[in-house]
């Protein structure tokens, strides 16, 4: 077997400010060359074509022509291999020319999991950019620091509440939860991403009737808040929907990024008519990201690209509740949003699906202050009322953060102490921080 050395290259060979490299996980039966399989991947998604053709030049090939940078096998077979082994697995890392698709979302998921999404067990699991590409993305306008900014919040983590129930509400019973949300100390409140623009609760109605309710609420309870609406439609209609909510006084909007796609999210962030807060809805990662052989990572779509696209915050699914998530991807995905990124700013990972009052700790374990706590029916269910249930959490927050167990905390006060009886406290298995055994 030749490969054309163009084609496989050492990392430290690379020009590396010219490249996008691409993480894949891949699995292959036992008979597999995989270095072959590798190089027929970066040619499936550069050159195309494993026949020669004329315009084919070795200047074309040297410009466009992806880079296997590393093929690693795990368990890392080297002489032989146990005759019961019927599949292997292999983490596979391609550089990609990024000048073959520019800076955009679209061509480049295009390139690095496009026509080989269908080619069997290949997963995309991460991007590496070069600061040379990142140059080209502004980033989200607020960030972790620009939110704290306009709430005055700086000291704790912010809380987040979903509208609940999800759909049926009239734009004034919209209002009137929102007002008992906030007036019980809820942050930031969000549309639920199953309401954009129904005919029974209208967008433009709905910021109208909301808004003069959350700056009652706001009089009342000496702080500010914000209510992200939901402006996710057809492509051609989001900038729209977005100028008419702002016009009509809204301070916070909210797209389901995945159903819109991230080149759209992105014209929203960098839009500079549009200056509030984006908050971004995970609904849809899942078809990508679910098949633990195929598709790509949640940490990417649900953390690293959509804060490349600018978005200020994202719901990140957790552990804790509804949807099935490992601890270990809710952890990655919550790090993917705040650690350095070039010249992104850090953004707010905000968990939610089934969060309640009882996991205020474990998440600040976790993720310190620089996180949003996002709670539905925990609020909007409480015993004592949605505004109880607000100060519920923020009871809770406050304990935290002066070292009072939860537990203590819900014996000082009724509205943590009734949520605690409702739904428990979450306690993880310990281990310790230097835990080589696992």
């Amino acid at each position: 077997m030749y490969i054309d050395p163009i084609l496989v290259q050492a990392p430290e060979g690379l020009e590396k400010e010219r490249f996008i490299i691409a993480t894949y996980y891949c699995a292959a039966k036992r008979s597999t060359n995989m270095l072959k399989f590798a190089a027929a991947l970066a040619v499936e998604q550069t050159c195309g074509t494993w026949i020669k053709v004329p315009g084919e030049t070795p200047e074309v090939r040297e410009l466009t022509m992806g880079r296997v940078v590393g093929v690693y096998e795990a368990p890392s077979y080297q002489g032989t291999m146990p005759n019961d082994v019927n599949e292997r697995h292999f983490i596979i890392r391609i550089a990609y020319p990024w000048k073959n698709f520019g800076p955009q979302f679209s061509m480049m998921l295009s390139t690095v999991i496009g026509n080989i999404s269908s080619s069997g067990k290949v997963k995309l699991l991460d991007l590496e950019f070069p600061q040379e590409f990142l140059k080209f993305f502004p980033g989200p306008k607020f960030g972790i620091q620009g939110i704290r900014g306009i709430l005055g919040v700086h000291d704790r983590p912010l809380l987040n509440n979903m509208i609940k129930p999800c759909t049926g509400l009239s734009p004034e019973k919209t209002a009137e939860l929102a007002y008992q949300a906030a007036v019980g100390g809820v942050d930031i409140i969000k549309d639920d991403e199953l309401v954009a623009n129904p005919p029974h609760c209208p967008l433009i109605e709905r910021v109208k009737a909301v808004m003069p309710a959350i700056q009652n609420a706001d009089r009342i309870k000496g702080e500010k808040t914000l209510f992200a609406f939901n402006i996710t439609d057809r492509a051609d209609r989001i900038k729209e929907n977005a100028l008419k909510a702002l016009e009509a006084g809204a301070n916070c909007l909210m797209l389901n990024y995945a159903t819109v796609g991230l080149d759209a999210a992105r014209m929203i962030t960098e839009d500079p008519e549009i200056d509030v807060p984006i908050l971004g809805h995970s609904d849809y990662v899942g078809a990508s990201t679910a098949c633990e052989w195929c598709g790509t990572s949640t940490k990417l779509m649900n953390a690293k690209l959509p804060r490349l696209a600018g978005l200020d915050m994202i719901i990140a699914l957790s552990p804790y509740g509804k949807f099935p998530m490992l601890m270990d991807t809710f952890i990655d995905c919550g790090y993917a949003m705040t650690i350095p990124m070039g010249n992104i700013k850090p953004i707010f990972a905000m968990p939610g699906g089934g969060t309640t009052q009882g996991h205020i700790e474990d998440i600040m374990n976790k993720f310190g202050n620089d996180v949003i706590i996002a709670a539905g029916g925990a609020i909007h269910g409480h015993p004592m009322g949605p505004a109880a249930g607000a100060r519920a959490f923020r009871q809770g927050i406050d304990a935290v953060l002066a070292g009072q167990g939860l537990e203590e905390a819900g014996k000082q006060y009724e509205e943590l102490g009734a949520a605690l009886n409702a739904w428990g406290i979450y306690k993880e298995d310990q281990g310790g921080n230097y835990d080589l055994k696992g």
